[in-house]
């Protein structure tokens, strides 16, 4: 579990980089303010989903799939209540909303698998 918290951290630092350098650079045409709240919650719920599946491979590893399948249902139910709410509360441009929200939610997802992949390939 240890392992995955500490790649999570690393991914996340690398994460927020090209965010960080497009406002230092001045492109904040690029970067919605509400950005880093979006980064915030949805990276919240990446680390809420691979601390439960880990939990859940030490104490049940028969149910280790099915957990991780609910996570990341109740993840991507979560984020698009997420979406909604940004695009309701918040007059944005919706393609810059797009690109930010699915540039959080997308390279989080292909971490988890990553993730999953990883601690499968380690079980068997």
């Amino acid at each position: 579990m240890l392992r995955n918290l500490i790649s999570f951290f690393v991914f996340t630092f690398c994460l927020a980089i090209p965010p960080v350098v497009l406002l230092y650079t001045g492109n904040n045409t690029w970067i919605l303010p509400q950005f880093w709240g979006i980064f915030v919650l949805i990276t919240a719920l990446t680390l809420m989903l691979i601390v439960a599946v880990s939990l859940i491979q030490k104490r049940h590893p028969e149910m280790y799939a099915q957990t991780f399948l609910i996570m990341t249902v109740a993840k991507m139910v979560l984020s698009m209540a997420l979406a909604l709410f940004f695009t309701v509360k918040f007059k944005v441009d919706s393609v810059i909303f797009v690109l930010n929200f699915f540039y959080v939610y997308f390279l989080n997802t292909i971490f988890e698998v990553l993730v999953l992949l990883r601690n499968l390939r380690n079980q068997i």
